[in-house]
């Protein structure tokens, strides 16, 4: 969703407030997507402070559905977004991307709530998630999750320090 800008560039000390909902369905991260699974409406406030300086905030709740890093079930993942920024519209939008933390989410006097967001939930992506605290994971042998069934597959990890004498052992095998 797009927030014209002009209108608040035209009167110093003009404050204006959105409730604009969220069209965002999808986060990328490079070359992974998740999908957008609650949201609700941004609630915006833009402020003309002066010499065409403008003040942003954006506020919203979002959960996102991420892998689990051992079993790989889809958990909900709860973004508090709460945003705020100053936007010079005075220089040009490659200067303003460079000199801000923004991020491309002002381009032609015209805010993209959307990708502000985005950008924000970005900034708060967890490096890693789990299910829970013991999640066992998936078998590395044959695949199950561990959390739901027990496969019956060898789970002693040999030491590595043996790995001469086992493949002697493993050579001189007696059928």
């Amino acid at each position: 969703m797009q927030i014209d800008l002009p209108a608040i560039l035209n009167h110093e000390g003009k404050t204006e407030e959105y409730s604009v909902p969220m069209e965002l369905d999808i986060i990328r991260t490079g070359r992974e997507s998740f999908p957008v699974l609650e949201k609700e409406p941004v609630k915006v406030t833009v402020t003309h402070r002066g010499n065409q300086v403008l003040e942003i905030a954006a506020e919203t709740d979002v959960e996102v559905g991420i892998p689990c890093a051992r079993c790989l079930e889809t958990v909900m993942v709860s973004f508090h977004i709460s945003s705020h920024m100053d936007a010079d519209m005075k220089i040009s939008d490659g200067e303003r991307e460079a000199v801000s933390e923004e991020g491309g989410c002002i381009a032609e006097k015209h805010l993209d709530v959307d990708q502000l967001v985005h950008n924000e939930i970005l900034t708060d992506w967890p490096i890693q998630v789990l299910c829970r605290e013991d999640c066992k994971g998936i078998c590395p042998s044959c695949g199950a999750n561990r959390n739901q069934t027990s496969c019956g597959c060898d789970t002693a990890v040999p030491d590595p320090r043996m790995a001469a004498i086992s493949d002697i052992f493993s050579k001189f095998k007696e059928v």
